[in-house]
């Protein structure tokens, strides 16, 4: 009974306005950063090495800044990201990519797939 709640509940927060997106994938999150009593957009641009699903999803990207790794964990249905834009897809055999932690440079690189990207023009057809 508690149970049915708990998903009713979460059914309602989930978010459906973003992209199906993968580990390998490169992605540019817009993220809502607070300054004051003013509100931007600020992106972050980098390779999701991992997925979590449930009703706490997250997902991790990771970039390479100014020769360090950075990695951010942005929850899905949070309202700090704004937008999540696909720039790149690659093709991986696994689903958590924390070995890139590891790689620098030419061996960190991906092996580029092309995927379909639902374009905004196109109408949902249902």
């Amino acid at each position: 009974m508690s149970n049915l709640i708990i998903e009713k509940l979460l059914a309602k927060t989930n978010r459906t306005d973003l992209p199906k997106f993968v580990p390998g994938d490169t992605v540019r999150v817009q993220v809502k950063i607070k300054e004051g009593d003013k509100e931007r957009l600020q992106a972050f641009e980098g390779v999701v090495i991992a997925r979590n699903n449930g009703p706490q999803a997250s997902f991790t990207v990771r970039k390479i800044s100014f020769g360090h790794g950075v990695e951010r964990i942005f929850p899905v249905n949070s309202k700090v990201v704004d937008k999540v834009d696909l720039v790149r897809s690659s093709r991986v055999r696994r689903a958590k990519l924390y070995y890139l932690r590891g790689l620098k440079g030419k061996a960190a690189r991906l092996r580029d797939v092309e995927r379909e990207r639902p374009s905004a023009a196109a109408p949902a057809t249902t």
